[in-house]
Order: structure tokens, then sequence, then C-alpha cells
């Protein structure tokens, strides 16, 4: 009878649940907990990215997709020798491309308050077969205060996350990022996070690590198409920056050619001196002559932005970042990133972005 692999390794056993720790729990909606990139957390009975008439109407997609957390964060500060969660997880995705790190479970990271860094600790890894949530319990070598930043899965919901600490532990407030508005981004599929191994690599995680910004993701896995009504609705959003990249949802050449443009416009108008980014595919060899057009759709909506008097929008060329001795390694499918890939992106982006603020000093 074959074994399963956790009888094999325990190293790769995953309890359901943090037993014999004693533990206070706090519901991460209250004070002194601080929730980023997510949609009027406090009232909202589940966490979301977007309100529901907006997600309802952009597409089907989108309607089940907003109310993944990815690019969800919360942040606090405790002197516990350990930190539990208990997460009540909505519904969940399961996929062969990632892990259910990554699709159902959370990363921790310490935070520095000397230099703003964050550092990996460890991540709440999820039971496979748990169905409704777990409890996971992350340890500490030492009893003293540290900054804790806790990030979201990417790839399913969450309507009741709860921080245990030790009973005899205090609790105060997480450090905040850089005094600016977040970055937002709009995309595929890719921009959601799939398919890093654990929420904290995916690419808008590592830039905002790196600048200490916070950001909102609106990467809807297979759903990010440009429609009018999730780029007004994104044209409201208090930001310091846009990001499109969601050449891989949009269906044909055509469709990117009608919505690319108009999607600049509609951003631009509400925020006439925004920096703004475009990045065409990354993966132009899937299907190199269809993607060399799509590309061209979007250098298009750069040079006519420039044309324009825009001199704060940046175009990136995809074909280039997956390239240089990684190159065969950046994916775990031909087109969605492993932690490599996004480590590549956020270097891409990231250096877009800091060019971009630093062009208008911020």
């Amino acid at each position: 009878m074959t074994k399963n692999i956790e009888e094999i390794d325990k190293n790769l056993a995953v309890s359901s649940q943090a037993k014999d720790i004693d533990a206070k729990y706090f519901d991460v909606r209250e004070e002194p907990f601080s929730v980023y990139g997510l949609y009027d957390y406090k009232n909202q009975s589940e966490f979301k990215r977007l309100p529901e008439e907006i997600a309802k109407n952009t597409n089907d997609g989108v309607a089940h997709l907003y109310l993944c957390t990815a690019g969800g964060r919360v942040r606090f500060s405790t002197d516990s020798p350990y930190v539990l969660i208990k997460a009540k997880l909505n519904h969940i995705y399961r996929s062969s491309h990632m892990t259910l790190a990554n699709s159902a479970g959370f990363d921790l990271y310490v935070d520095n308050p000397l230099d703003n860094t964050s550092r990996y600790h460890r991540a709440f890894i999820p039971p496979y077969k748990m169905e409704e949530g777990y409890v996971s319990v992350i340890k500490f070598t030492d009893k003293k205060k540290r900054y804790i930043t806790i990030n979201f899965p990417s790839y399913s919901g969450v309507s009741e996350l709860y921080v245990g600490i030790a009973p005899d532990a205090t609790l105060g407030e997480g450090l905040k990022y850089r005094d600016t508005l977040p970055v937002v981004y709009y995309g595929s599929s890719i921009t959601q996070g799939g398919c890093a191994s654990r929420p904290g690599n995916i690419y808008q995680n590592i830039i905002s690590r790196r600048m200490n910004m916070d950001y909102i993701n609106l990467g809807f896995s297979g759903s990010g198409k440009g429609e009018d009504v999730i780029a007004e609705y994104m044209a409201t959003l208090p930001m310091s920056a846009f990001v499109s990249d969601y050449d891989h949802n949009a269906p044909t050449p055509e469709h990117l050619e009608a919505t690319h443009l108009k999607l600049y416009k509609t951003i631009r108008k509400s925020n006439p001196t925004l920096p703004y980014i475009m990045i065409s595919k990354y993966d132009l060899d899937s299907d190199y002559d269809v993607n060399i057009i799509r590309r061209d759709i979007i250098a298009d909506t750069y040079r006519y932005a420039r044309s324009t008097g825009d001199k704060n929008v940046y175009f990136i060329d995809g074909a280039g970042i997956f390239r240089g001795p990684y190159e065969d390694m950046c994916t775990v499918d031909g087109c969605h990133p492993n932690d490599i890939g996004f480590a590549l992106l956020a270097d891409a982006i990231g250096a877009e972005l800091k060019r971009a603020f630093s062009q208008n000093l911020l």
C-alpha cells in the first residue's frame, strides 16, 4: 500500500490545528490591526477587492474572483513568541499549476522599523484536505517586540481572519507604508499572483517591500479585459501610479485594440498627471506573430499618449523581461511565472515605477 508523503517525510506534514498552544485571538478588522489592499474591509462580511456591483457588472470571471484576496495584507506588532492565524475561507481555488500555499495560504514577514525593510520568516501552510479554513502557528526563537506583515492568499476567499498571540503578550500597531497613495495594478492571472509559490512572492508584494509602498491588486485570472465598468471604477481610485498589464486576457488583438487606448484615456481623464505604466506580454514566443501585433497595439497607445504631450506614461516591452540565463526557468507552463519569473517582473516593473516616481519627485 502506497503511503502519503507526510507519512514518509514528517517535514511535509501539515496539521489543521495548533495543538496545545494557549492563545488569545483578535479579529484583524479591529484596532490595532491595519488591513491593506482590500475594499472597505471593516464593513464587509467577506474580504473583497471590489464593490459587489462593480464586480457583478464587469464579467462573470470578475464576479467570482473579486472575492479572492490577492494583494491583501494585515500589519501589526507583538512581542508574542508565536503568532497563530484562524482563517475561515468561503471558497478555495485549487489548481494543478500552483501551490496551495499560494492559492489558500498566508505568509509572514518581519518588518524592520529602522530601514522599513521586510524579511520573510515562515508561511502558514494550509492542510491539503481542509474544507472551510484552518488554524496554523508560526513560532519565533524568543519573546521580543516584532512588527509583522501577513499576506493574504492569492486565489481563495477569506470571510474571517483572527490573529492569535500568547495570553501575556502585547499587541500594537504595525509599521506604516511611505506616505503616498497606493499603486493600482490591473491585469490577468499573472497580476493576481498565479503561479507564485506563496503570496509574498507575487511581483507586487516584492515591489511593495522594496519600495515600502502600499498597493491594490486588481488582477483577475482570465478576466482582465478592460471593460468600461472596471475602467471607470479604477479611474476613481486614489492612487500614486497605475499599471496596465492585461495583454494576456484580451481575447483577440481586435479586442485589445478596442479597449487599450480607451482604458488609458479613461484613467488619464480623471488622473491627468498620474504615472501610467503599460506592459505587453512576457511570453512573446507562445504565438510570436500574433503577439507582435498585440505588442504594437500597446506601443501605439504609448506613442499616442506621448504625441499628445503626456510625459508621464511608460511602456515596458514584456518580451525582454524573461531573458538571460534563467529564461527557460521563469514559468510553470510557458506563461504563468514561478518565483524566478515574479522576481524578474518585480525588477522590471519596480525599476519603471522608480523612474516614474523620481521624475515626479514622489
